[in-house]
């Protein structure tokens, strides 16, 4: 038995080491941005409803407005990344405005001013993000597909675990009283976000590198379409299922928010959400490797029955451990979803079109995230968040359903 597990270790290692260069500098890169994301993201929340007198249905547009651009954006940046046969330059593009815009959050005084930066920070998203998966699916071959988006999105994750551990540690530097922070020592953290983005834009200067087309590919070939018609029913009934998953799927900000209410103070949410990321690294890893063996409808679909119980318990939360084991629960949808669901494109589609087809996918998903996170803070104020809560989990056993008709027969 032991002989047994050595040799698991050791295969595992010989995977990690021989995932391409791309894959690798792309998941630091990843790691860079979402350190600097988060040391943001989870105290924003408190910052938009304690300091500036947000609403819940103002922090729904917000997150949801936000998301829904950058969803729409990807759209057009993998059309054109396959267009024009470039991954890279859109990659770098994108990095770049989140590293140039997030400073400016330390000087709004209101939450229409939050909503333009977090916009266009999520302009930054659209840009790259469907050229940076198609590079990653580019660079391995289908049958380590699963794997290599697992570890891009634990390394995303991971990022998302120092992240709020650098907010809580500026946070108890900062604020005078850690229970009540003023505007600007919440300003005082948000300046130190831009510094991790800026060093992932080093390393995909240097280290990520467009693929190589094969001398075949010189061929004169017809340009990719930025439609749905050269893509088969099988793919459309997977993106129609996605967007009604996604009504379901609102703002992660209502979690804190709900957590704050069941007695989380805002100076520990950071640790709150490093733990939520703590556990998305761990499942991330487990479930890209097991849907390259499994399967990755049947990941999917376990992992949006935990996304509907979560939430169903969180209409119930009242005690802060409550929050506590959600949180930690919640993390394992993303690990069996997330990179699952990227691979399963990429299983979908043709090389040549993989752009364009993520750009569908989160076209899927930004159609409906914006009245998803919009809705939800509707609910909230007028049925109080217990309703909001049980309607998203009822929407999300609706999609479960719909999942059951889309086919699993991988391209060639």
């Amino acid at each position: 038995m032991a002989d047994t597990g050595a040799g698991t270790k050791t295969r595992a290692w010989h995977r990690y080491r021989n995932l391409p260069k791309n894959v690798l500098a792309l998941s630091l890169v990843s790691l860079l941005n979402d350190t600097s994301s988060e040391i943001i993201y989870p105290v924003l929340p408190a910052f938009l409803a304690l300091s500036l007198g947000a609403s819940p249905f103002a922090i729904g547009l917000i997150e949801g407005f936000a998301e829904s651009v950058a969803s729409i954006l990807k759209l057009f940046s993998g059309y054109l990344s396959d267009r024009f046969g470039t991954r890279k330059l859109p990659v770098f593009l994108g990095y770049s405005l989140a590293a140039v815009t997030r400073p400016f959050l330390a000087f709004v005084t209101s939450w229409p001013q939050v909503l333009v930066v977090r916009m266009t920070d999520r302009v930054g998203k659209g840009i790259r993000g469907a050229p940076r998966d198609a590079l990653i699916a580019d660079s391995v071959p289908p049958s380590e597909r699963g794997f290599a988006f697992g570890f891009n999105r634990a390394s995303d994750h991971l990022g998302a675990v120092f992240g709020p551990l650098a907010s809580f540690a500026l946070l108890s530097i900062f604020a005078a009283n850690t229970q009540n922070p003023t505007i600007r020592e919440y300003q005082q953290v948000f300046l130190f976000a831009s510094i991790p983005v800026v060093l992932g834009l080093i390393v995909i200067a240097f280290f990520v590198k467009e693929r190589d087309k094969p001398a075949a590919d010189a061929a004169p070939v017809a340009p990719p379409n930025l439609s749905l018609r050269g893509f088969d029913g099988n793919f459309k009934r997977f993106l129609f299922v996605i967007a009604i998953f996604t009504l379901s799927n609102s703002t992660d900000a209502f979690l804190l928010l709900r957590a704050g209410q069941s007695g989380i103070s805002p100076v520990i949410l950071p640790l709150l959400w490093m733990t939520l990321h703590v556990s998305k690294v761990v499942s991330s890893l487990i479930g890209g490797d097991l849907s390259d063996r499994v399967g990755r409808k049947k990941l999917i679909v376990a992992g949006w029955l935990i996304y509907a119980l979560v939430y169903v318990g969180f209409g119930f939360a009242s005690e802060a451990w409550h929050a506590w084991v959600l949180f930690i629960v919640y993390g394992t949808y993303f690990g069996l979803t997330e990179g699952v669901e990227k691979a399963f494109v990429a299983d979908m589609v043709p090389e040549d079109k993989r752009g364009t087809a993520y750009g569908l996918y989160n076209l899927a998903f930004g159609i409906t995230v914006f009245p998803a996170s919009l809705l939800f803070g509707l609910a909230w104020n007028q049925f109080g968040a217990a309703t909001a809560f049980l309607a998203s989990g009822g929407v999300s056993l609706l999609a479960i359903l719909l999942l059951t008709t889309v086919k699993t027969e991988a391209k060639t």
